[in-house]
């Protein structure tokens, strides 16, 4: 368990309270929207990525303890801090397994549970997809801009005008 944002972060259930805010912090939102940020610290276009067993703090305290708000790339860090060396253990399918378990609990709590359940459940959702971004070496924040960051992939625009039959 850690302490983000004025809440606790867990994966399993028992122990789950609350869930961090995911967006773009003022130290981070300074940063050129062209730079490439791995695992929340932005580096060099012609540099490496951080090897895989580089899960330790960063001066000291994991980067969503420094600010209330945090970026995908922080939670991405933060999960990998926490879980990667289980989570490198477990591999690609049993991480991949309990996303799906995590995504039947969120579908379930948006059936009939309490906004502190979806709370819950979003969060864990993100976690666990963080976790499996993290084995498989893959940086969401890069993803996300890749595919979304330009607007719709299908209609190249930022509100999509795509027809709603191509999509369910």
């Amino acid at each position: 368990m850690a302490s983000v944002a004025g809440s606790v972060v867990c994966r399993d259930r028992a122990s789950r309270v609350g869930s961090p805010t995911v967006r773009t912090s003022p130290s981070t939102s300074a940063r050129s929207s062209t730079s490439p940020v791995v695992a929340g610290k932005p580096r060099s276009v012609n540099s490496s990525p951080p090897p895989p067993n580089n899960s330790g703090p960063v001066d000291g305290e994991p980067p969503a303890a420094r600010t209330s708000d945090v970026t995908f790339a922080d939670f991405q860090h933060l999960i990998r801090q926490m879980y990667f060396e289980k989570d490198l253990a477990r591999g690609i399918d049993g991480t991949f397994m309990w996303l799906m378990e995590e995504v039947g609990e969120l579908a379930a709590a948006l059936r009939s549970g309490s906004h502190e359940e979806r709370l819950g459940e979003f969060a864990d959702v993100i976690a666990w997809l963080a976790t499996i971004a993290n084995v498989a070496g893959v940086d969401l924040t890069e993803a996300v801009q890749r595919k979304y960051g330009s607007g719709c992939p299908g209609c190249g625009q930022f509100v999509c005008t795509c027809d709603d039959a191509g999509k369910p």
